[in-house]
């Protein structure tokens, strides 16, 4: 299987979109490449060349859905409490339609409709995650100041850097600790490599909602 990790930013954002592509080796990811300045057509272009490879899966940072009526999802709440009871800050985990997200929001819905609708050779699905939380979740509690700090601090995405590894994300390259867009796109592919770690019961969540947490990341399912 072929996992895919995208850290998406505005539609006309390209610079800071990137993608990166993992092969999975039993419990290890094994780093392939990286893409940066990803333009949609580009993104759509490189999950078909993937797909006809192997089955592929893919985590987008970026809401795929929005609340009938505006306001948070069910499981922007819950995310946002969890991660609040993290030691984490409340607005990491931002409302779909908030001014600062909606043009993210639609180029994420755009993509995932896009991506369901690709003629693909082997199956396809894809996840939304949020790449920082499950970082925060997996650290321990006195390390929790490097995912509040890694999007601005050099020091910081190192420290990430050598945790992914530890984390059975092989072969990374050195160049991955220059932006915090390439650790975004390397967790949101590290989400559907260590699977499910939470009791959604705990958290008044249950299966039967269009969301649910997985790993502390929401989670909407594509094909």
């Amino acid at each position: 299987m072929i996992v895919l990790g995208i850290d998406l930013s505005g539609p006309r954002n390209h610079k800071d979109t990137v993608l990166t592509v993992f092969e999975t080796k039993g419990k290890q990811l094994i780093f392939n490449k990286i893409l940066s300045e990803m333009s949609d057509k580009k993104i759509l272009n490189e999950v078909m060349v993937q797909s006809e490879r192997d089955e592929l899966v893919i985590g987008i940072d970026a809401p795929l859905s929005y609340e009938d009526g505006g306001g948070d999802r069910q499981s922007d709440k819950l995310l946002r409490k969890f991660i609040v009871s993290l030691g984490m800050k409340s607005g990491s985990i931002m409302t779909p339609t908030f001014n600062r997200m909606v043009y993210l929001t639609l180029r994420g819905i755009k993509l995932s409709r896009e991506i369901e609708s690709l003629n693909s050779i082997h199956p396809i699905s894809f996840v939304e995650v949020h790449p920082g939380a499950v970082i925060g979740s997996r650290l321990l509690r006195e390390e929790i100041d490097y995912v509040l700090n890694y999007k601005q601090n050099v020091a910081a995405r190192r420290f990430i850097s050598d945790w992914l590894y530890k984390q059975q994300l092989l072969d990374l390259p050195e160049r991955i600790e220059e932006e915090s867009h390439m650790i975004d796109s390397c967790a949101a592919a590290l989400v559907l490599g260590i699977g499910r770690i939470i009791d959604l019961n705990q958290i008044g969540f249950t299966e039967q909602h269009h969301h649910c947490i997985l790993t502390t990341f929401v989670v909407n399912y594509g094909k």
